[in-house]
């Protein structure tokens, strides 16, 4: 473990866990930029339904058709039924073959579905007036109507099939029968409550997730904002004040902090344009990991920082080496800003199954119980805690008022061979 740089011993206490495994080269649970939610396809259980849906109506129809000739085989009518049924058959299918059925996770129904739909949904209110026991087909149109259109819409489709499905019912009993009218409806009523009920939830569910990425996505801006452009802002800050002071007794040295402070402009607007395209960090375009340290360190001018580097530097994956220059970054913010340090030291060692950055200053350190600093804005270690929780590494905050501050962060990696 690092030590505190002027005073040699470990103080504070230890405040970070290690959260899981590392997540290796690109391959992490991330998928957007950096903190983005993952994105997935289609729901496979929607598919799994929308199977079993058109299975079932297959097979209510075979089973309709086949109790139709068993019953009515040398009446009239029995040509028109099953051409009605073939046809019927055939529009269905072919709303399956062209994909047109309709998806549950679409806001709006194509015109091509709304086509499909009134086709399969006319073929079958004919034929139900000819052969009433082709109303069970009316259940998987209950669920696509119910799944694929507005809620209106489809509710509408709901009571209009169930009316035909009860008349048509009653047509077959001669007569008025309870339990004909009575069944189909509470059918009707159970299956619109039911689908109505998991459609608002699956909305709800995405409004949910929506919000919650737009939070990630405001915390990422934050921390990156903290972490690539305070530590420039911070330096600009100090180097203009020098030259302030400088400008009358020492016009070069004034010169030379003016000169430094456009770099780090400079360089502050390349970190900004990164940012907006979700870059790595600048430092790390066309150099490696332990270039872009030495970079961040010598840009460092309060409190003047060093650089080394322990054990033998091995390759990692660009998603470790973006965090810890992020983590270098706005620690090396927080000394500046808040520390009140004379020197700080930046360690990157390389250990078998892990790498370990340590970030140890001289200030005035603090509480690790209570890190928010008096101004209350206390960015700069939320922001810290998680990235260090997005690479599954070992957060440690030694630190403890007037004894200077060390943070550790070990990442775990694959043993070296």
């Amino acid at each position: 473990m690092s030590r505190n740089p002027e005073t040699g011993t470990q103080t504070g206490t230890q405040t970070g866990t290690q959260t899981g495994p590392e997540t290796g080269p690109e391959t992490g649970p991330e998928t957007g930029p950096e903190t983005g939610r993952p994105e997935t396809g289609p729901d496979p259980d929607a598919r799994w339904l929308a199977a079993v849906m058109h299975s079932a109506f297959f097979l209510l129809l075979v089973a309709s058709a086949a109790r139709f000739l068993q019953h009515h085989r040398g009446e009239p009518r029995a040509p028109w039924v099953i051409a009605l049924s073939a046809a019927l058959a055939v529009c269905y299918g072919a709303g399956l073959v062209l994909g047109i059925t309709g998806r549950p996770d679409v806001a709006r129904p194509t015109r091509a579905h709304l086509v499909w739909l009134t086709g399969v949904t006319a073929l079958w209110a004919v034929l139900v007036l000819l052969a009433p026991s082709f109303a069970w087909c009316a259940i998987p149109l209950f669920v696509t109507g119910l799944r694929t259109l507005p809620t209106v819409p489809a509710l509408a489709l709901v009571t209009g099939v169930t009316v035909l499905v009860v008349v048509s019912q009653n047509r077959l009993a001669d007569g008025f029968d309870p339990n004909l009218t009575i069944v189909p409806v509470a059918v009707a009523a159970v299956t619109a409550g039911v689908i109505t009920h998991m459609r608002r939830q699956a909305v709800r569910l995405r409004e949910s997730e929506r919000r919650a990425g737009m939070l990630d996505e405001r915390q990422r801006l934050s921390m990156e904002i903290h972490d690539a452009l305070a530590q420039g802002l911070s330096s600009q800050t100090m180097l203009l004040q020098a030259a302030e002071r400088s400008w009358d007794t020492d016009p070069d040295a004034a010169r030379d902090h003016l000169r430094t402070a456009s770099r780090i402009g400079a360089r502050n607007l390349a970190e900004a344009r990164r940012l907006v395209q979700d870059l790595a960090p600048s430092d790390l375009a066309d150099a490696t990991l332990e270039q872009a340290l030495r970079a961040v360190a010598d840009r460092q001018p309060a409190p003047p920082t060093t650089f080394t580097v322990d054990g033998t530097p091995r390759p990692l994956p660009d998603r470790v080496q973006s965090t810890l220059v992020r983590i270098a970054q706005g620690a090396l913010a927080n000394t500046a800003e808040h520390a009140a340090a004379h020197r700080a030291v930046l360690t990157l060692t390389y250990l078998d199954d892990q790498v370990v950055l340590d970030i140890a200053d001289d200030g005035r350190g603090f509480d690790p119980a209570r890190p928010r600093s008096p101004t209350g804005r206390g960015h700069g270690l939320p922001a810290i805690q998680a990235r260090a929780a997005q690479l599954g590494a070992t957060l440690t905050v030694e630190s403890a008022p007037g004894q200077g501050t060390v943070i550790s962060v070990a990442v775990p990696l694959e043993p070296h061979p």
